[in-house]
């Protein structure tokens, strides 16, 4: 009973909302400004979707090679130092291995 309600008062509320959405005949003067944005609008999610549904996710690509840096691997490292006026500070530092 209740399933049968909520069905009916539905499809109710839908074509209630389909018959105030469009406009009536006599003042049907073209889509406007706003049309000609939500149009646009709409064009860009529809093309969005198509280019992001076209890169298949599921499978990996070909593996990449990446070639190793010429210079050796290097990296920066926190190193604390004392001043001759016995302050400590941290400088970084570079190490290359």
């Amino acid at each position: 009973m209740r399933q049968s309600f909520l069905r009916t008062g539905g499809t109710a509320a839908l074509v209630a909302l389909a018959l105030c959405a469009t406009p009536p005949a006599a003042q049907a003067r073209g889509i406007g400004v706003g049309g000609a944005v939500a149009l646009g609008i709409l064009g860009g999610v529809v093309a969005g979707s198509a280019i992001a549904s076209a890169n298949n996710g599921y499978y990996p690509s070909r593996p990449v090679y990446a070639a190793p840096d010429p210079y050796g691997a290097c990296h920066f490292e926190r190193r604390a130092y004392v001043d001759p006026y016995g302050y400590e500070h941290i400088r970084r530092v570079e190490v290359c291995e």
